[in-house]
């Protein structure tokens, strides 16, 4: 039984990486969709992202993605 939850939980976490790893690069190689889908809401006159948002959004896609690999890989090798 506990065997069960280990591998379940650990399925889980996998799964929870890739979907920050999918964020992560959605955030780093399009990073003016990424505005569109979270902040083009918000303002009524705005039509692309500021260049300083596009540097900040890229810098935290390298982030999610870092993490993301790091989930993976601490599941695979650490467990």
């Amino acid at each position: 039984m506990e065997q069960q939850i280990k591998k379940k939980r650990g399925q889980i976490m996998i799964f929870l990486a890739v979907i920050l790893i999918i964020i992560g690069l959605t955030m780093l190689f399009a990073p003016t969709l990424f505005w569109k889908l979270t902040e083009s809401w918000k303002s009524e006159n705005a039509s692309s992202p500021s260049d300083l948002y596009k540097v900040d959004v890229t810098f935290g896609g390298i982030m999610m993605i870092l993490v993301g690999l790091a989930g993976v890989l601490a599941e695979l090798f650490l467990t």
